[in-house]
């Protein structure tokens, strides 16, 4: 589900607001989006609004008597602790853009995160203090000699293992032939290591 729809209001009131939350809902789905409309009397605005987004729903939208008398309802994205008004005509269009701009955002802030903890390492000396104790080290573009006997020693001394060998290197340096970064054996490529941390190993 990336969108949904919180009605609320008692009696009257939550037929009217369901009813908006259907249509709106129904012309998103036209569009391809995956949509649900809570409309359980039973429980509160708050418990729905806390129930969706601990299941990681992307988009709420909270219809009201109150925003549907001003025209305005309430849009959530769950990447960010902010609540839009935004006109009941525009509703449609605003969350196809907004769950666009949510996956740019999450793409780009993870491509940073990624970017920020990307080291390259030349020498073994560097490599083993880089993954000395407990947790990741982040991820380790080394060259490997390629060779299986390689790879076990190195995650045999560092926990370490090769987690990927990129089709296409990040920057062209990385394609370069080198030196093995633990027996120093030519090597053909820089590969990605990386170590488990803890809390993957528990997971």
């Amino acid at each position: 589900i990336q969108v949904v729809f919180v009605p609320m209001g008692k009696a009257e009131v939550l037929e009217q607001t369901v009813s908006v939350s259907k249509d709106l809902a129904a012309r998103l789905k036209a569009k391809g989006i995956r949509c649900k409309v809570d409309d359980r009397a039973k429980e509160s605005p708050g418990f729905k609004a806390k129930h969706w987004e601990m299941r990681g729903v992307c988009v709420r939208v909270d219809v009201g008597g109150r925003e549907l008398e001003a025209g305005e309802l309430g849009v959530s994205r769950r990447d960010v602790e902010e609540k839009q008004l935004v006109p009941v005509d525009n509703i449609v269009d605003t969350v196809v853009l907004a769950l666009e701009a949510m996956q740019g955002d999450l793409f780009t802030k993870a491509l940073a995160f990624r970017d920020a903890n990307i080291h390259r390492i030349d020498t073994w000396s560097e490599f083993t203090k880089q993954f000395e104790g407990e947790g990741g080290g982040g991820f380790v573009l080394a060259h490997w000699d390629g060779t299986e006997e390689t790879e076990a020693k190195i995650s045999e001394e560092t926990k370490a293992t090769i987690r990927c060998i990129p089709l296409a290197p990040l920057i062209p340096s990385d394609g370069e032939p080198g030196t093995c970064v633990m027996p120093g054996t030519p090597s053909l490529q820089r590969v990605i290591f990386a170590k488990a941390s803890i809390g993957r190993e528990h997971v």
